[in-house]
């Protein structure tokens, strides 16, 4: 979205790609679940008397739409990528598939994955601790606004304290709101750590990996 109230900003969007471009040239197998809050949010559906279910899927083709439109950017820099969903919709993505994702990945291929869970009622982190788990990713990376997890909201509150690690117990009591419930116990299941970031800075996916204590990791 940008710097706009809606839809997709194309300067955001080049950002993103240059990044992940970063990220494979390090020969780093890149895995990508996108939300679709941008376009469409199911829940304000319901908010003006929309049935889940209807605004759910609807939330589900606006993941779509953001998968085509980073699929679109990253080849215009060079880099090959595959468009599984969850929800498919021919001929635009292919279904998902564990052993799919997985040998695109092998092949050192950005593997986006649309659609969330391709069910109502879960969200976009939900879906993303699912794909971390069945590709059994070395760690979930959660691009939010802000360059980690912090005591409470750092854009309303200035004396909020940042955290650089923190173990999936610690962030449960403290009553930290990284991911949404049912996605947080996904990864301290599975022990998939997730490594929340700024991800609207330039070059900070990258370097996030080189350094962990740029956002906050938590941990087993």
């Amino acid at each position: 979205m940008g710097s706009g109230e809606y839809g997709i900003d194309t300067n955001r969007l080049n950002q993103y790609a240059q990044d992940i471009k970063a990220l494979t040239k390090q020969g780093i197998e890149v895995a990508i679940v996108i939300g679709g809050g941008n376009i469409y949010r199911g829940m304000q559906g319901v908010a003006t008397g929309m049935d889940r279910v209807q605004g759910d899927y609807m939330g589900m083709l606006a993941t779509v739409i953001n998968s085509m439109a980073l699929q679109g950017a990253l080849k215009n820099v060079g880099v090959d990528a595959k468009h599984l969903g969850g929800l498919t919709v021919s001929p635009i993505n292919e279904p998902m598939s564990r052993n799919q994702a997985i040998e695109y990945l092998n092949q050192k291929i950005v593997t986006i994955i649309s659609g969330g869970t391709g069910n109502p009622y879960f969200t976009t982190d939900t879906a993303s601790a699912l794909r971390a788990v069945e590709i059994k990713a070395d760690v979930l990376l959660k691009g939010t606004r802000v360059d980690g997890v912090y005591s409470s909201d750092p854009e309303k509150n200035a004396d909020a304290k940042k955290y650089t690690s923190l173990t999936f117990d610690e962030a449960y009591h403290k009553g930290l709101k990284i991911m949404d419930l049912t996605a947080f116990t996904l990864c301290k299941e599975n022990n998939v750590d997730i490594l929340v970031f700024d991800m609207n800075k330039p070059g900070n996916l990258l370097e996030v990996i080189k350094n962990p204590k740029t956002g906050t990791l938590v941990h087993a």
